[in-house]
Formats: structure tokens, C-alpha cells, sequence
């Protein structure tokens, strides 16, 4: 096996010499900088990244969190950034924490022993004050979900002004009676949507009604269904509902179509997110659009910068609202 003694005897430098070139630094000469390079191409040399990963106290990895796999909005923002740290030789390790802190701490671990460079935290459960802790020394990012007043940069989109245009949307439709479906109120997401609903009606005169809010413990087909079991089962039915996430909204779909009532005509449909599911329910479903992808594609930018220790700001990107058949008669 070609080694990097072979590399310097073959081009006529020290070891030292091959190693500076290998690492990019400048203090070589040109003339020796092609030398050393026509050597490691005649001998097909290629040097190890943990020696080099050792010497530069890097590990060129960056562990993405998030709370589960099976949700299709993180799909996205992983390409996002993948992408970016692919193109800025940087590798990702997506880690599931299922919202478990045991498991948290294994992936904190790796970036307290200099096996990761940084995390980017998409987890809405995930320990703040550890979070803290860590940020203190280490690089870290929160994309999506984040916590005010921590410290540590974030990108997301403005949660509260989403849901109100949402509504708002319902509202100049015609409906009045307008359910929200949400998820766990711990969560900041959860608290911000449900106040842009609140605003939406406020403003429209409308009575912010608690039986017509409806909390699901987790994001998935299933949870929508069961919250919309409930919404159907009111005695003064809403006509419409606001889901904060596409995957409510979709088993919302499945539970108004199972029970014989229609959408939009009996009950109009509004989700968040725009995952690619969205686009393939009948009817089609209206929904918040996240720019998932440059999402991540910032985050990724935003956790190198913060690795080669440039001050980074938190980034608020601009939703779109979607408007397909489910709210359109």
C-alpha cells in the first residue's frame, strides 16, 4: 500500500512537504506543489482522512436531529443540506431522536468528543438548556423548530403570520365555523400557529371557540384522522379546518371522505408545509408552502460558517399559501 513516506521519496520533499500540500496550505512552492501532485497521481496515492481528520482536529461531519424519519417534511430540508455540505466536502449523519433525551445525549456526545463538527437541531423536543450548553463551544444551528431567546442562530419562516393568511383564507371563503387541528402546545411551532388562527378570527369578529381546537400528541395520518373524528362528531360542526401539518390535513382527508361528507362542500381542508403528498390526495389539498429545501440549504451554509467561527444572524424566510381543491367548490 502506497504510503505518504512513498509520495515525498518519489517527488524528492520531506513527508512535512507532502503533508502541506495535502492540506491545501500555501506555504509550498508551486514547482513543488505539481511535483508532490504528479507523485500521488503515478503512485495512486490516497491519504488517509482519519490521519488528516486527526492532525486538523476535524471530523468533516455534521449530525442533522430530528425527531422522526417517517415525516416527508424533513425529506427536503435533508436534501437541502446535503447538498450544500457535499459541495464544502463536509458529510452528514442524520440522527433519529424519536424526542428521546437518552438518545440525544449519545448524538451530543459525538460533537463533545470532536467525532462531529456541529449539529443542525430540527427536533422540537430537543433539551434547550443542553442545547445551551453545548453551544457555548461548539457549532449549532436550529432549522425549523427553534428556541427563543437561546441564542443559537436559527432559520425558520414566521409560523404565526402563516396560520393567520390560512385562515384568513377560510374566512374570506365564507367560513365562520373554523376547527384547528394542532399538535402538542410544548412545542413553539404549535403555540405560534395556533395564535395566527386566533388572530384571523379575532379580527373577523369571529368567536375563538375551545371545542373547535383539537390537539393531536403527534404528526402523522393516523392522529389526523382521530382529531377529525372528533371535529365531525361536534354538535355545531365546523365547516372548515386548519391543520399545522400536512400530515393532519391528509388524514383529515381520508376521515371527512370515510364518514360520506365531501370537501370542500361540507368541509374545506387548509394543511402546512406543501410535502409532496399534498399534491396527490383527491382533492388536492391547500396548504402553507415552507421553502423546505433552501431551508436546509441555509442551515447548512449558516453550521459552516459558525465551524470556521464566523458570526452568524438567524434567517426568517418568506411561506406561500397554496390554494387547491380543498378549499376551492
Amino acid at each position: 500500500m502506497t504510503t505518504i513516506q512513498h509520495v515525498a521519496k518519489q517527488a524528492g520533499v520531506s513527508v512535512a512537504t507532502v503533508s502541506r500540500v495535502l492540506n491545501g496550505q500555501n506555504k509550498v512552492s508551486s514547482k513543488t506543489r505539481i511535483k508532490v501532485e504528479e507523485a500521488i497521481k503515478k503512485l495512486n496515492y490516497e491519504p488517509s482522512m482519519l490521519g488528516r481528520n486527526l492532525r486538523t482536529s476535524e471530523s468533516r461531519i455534521l449530525l442533522i436531529l430530528i425527531p422522526s424519519i417517517s415525516n416527508p417534511f424533513y425529506l427536503e430540508v435533508i436534501k437541502g443540506i446535503e447538498n450544500i455540505a457535499m459541495s464544502q466536502n463536509y458529510n452528514i449523519l442524520l440522527c433519529e431522536t424519536d424526542s428521546n433525551p437518552e438518545r440525544e445525549n449519545i448524538y451530543f456526545d459525538l460533537v463533545r468528543k470532536k467525532m462531529a463538527d456541529g449539529i443542525i437541531s430540527m427536533d422540537p423536543a430537543v433539551n434547550v438548556e443542553t442545547l445551551k450548553k453545548l453551544a457555548e463551544k461548539h457549532a449549532i444551528i436550529q432549522c425549523s423548530e427553534y428556541a427563543e431567546d437561546s441564542g443559537i442562530p436559527y432559520i425558520t419562516i414566521n409560523n404565526e403570520e402563516a396560520s393567520y393568511r390560512a385562515v384568513k383564507h377560510l374566512i374570506k371563503i365564507g367560513h365562520q365555523k373554523v376547527a384547528l387541528m394542532n399538535s402538542d402546545e410544548k412545542y413553539l411551532y404549535a403555540r405560534q400557529r395556533k395564535l395566527g388562527y386566533q388572530r384571523a378570527l379575532e379580527e373577523h369578529g369571529i368567536e375563538v371557540k375551545q371545542e373547535y381546537m383539537i390537539h393531536t400528541q403527534q404528526l402523522g395520518f393516523e392522529h389526523g384522522q382521530q382529531a377529525m373524528k372528533k371535529i365531525i362528531n361536534l354538535k355545531d360542526r365546523p365547516t372548515a379546518v386548519f391543520a399545522v401539518s400536512d400530515l393532519l390535513a391528509i388524514g383529515a382527508l381520508k376521515e371527512i371522505n370515510a364518514s360520506g361528507l365531501k370537501v370542500p362542500d361540507d368541509v374545506a381542508v387548509v394543511g402546512f408545509d406543501k410535502i409532496d403528498f399534498s399534491n396527490m390526495t383527491n382533492p388536492t389539498l391547500t396548504t402553507i408552502a415552507q421553502p423546505m429545501y433552501r431551508m436546509g440549504a441555509i442551515a447548512a451554509k449558516m453550521l459552516i460558517d459558525r465551524i470556521k467561527g464566523e458570526q452568524v444572524d438567524s434567517v426568517i424566510l418568506d411561506h406561500e399559501l397554496v390554494i387547491r381543491e380543498s378549499t376551492l367548490g
